[in-house]
């Protein structure tokens, strides 16, 4: 049996039915029977495995890889923090003073009558 660290696809089981089925296209007729037999004995989702087996179908009838990389960046995945926040005393806005009304620490202001 496969392990999921042995296979062709980084982070398979973290990745969403829609990019995995874009990254299978990348896979040669070997890589995906690996893939689909994982799938197969863990989440056995009837999406994937017929995807699968229908992109199995091609490569078997002469379909060729896609050029793309299946260990590519994940755009689904959000990058890193590069730590620290943006924010600061220059780029905060200005103070906010609440309405009067319903704030027991903000007596009202008199009118004027001008």
């Amino acid at each position: 049996m496969t392990e999921r660290t042995d296979l062709p696809l980084p982070d398979y089981d973290h990745l969403p039915v829609g990019s995995l089925l874009t990254r299978i296209r990348t896979l040669d007729a070997d890589q995906l029977q690996q893939v689909l037999g994982y799938e197969q004995s863990h989440a056995n989702r009837v999406q994937v495995v017929q995807a699968m087996n229908h992109r199995l179908g091609a490569l078997q009838s002469g379909a060729q890889p896609s050029g793309g990389d299946p260990a590519a960046a994940q755009p689904e995945h959000a990058a890193a923090a590069s730590g620290g926040s943006p924010v600061s005393e220059a780029t905060s806005g200005p103070p906010v003073n609440p309405p009067s009304h319903g704030d027991p620490t903000n007596p009202a202001q008199p009118r004027s009558t001008g």
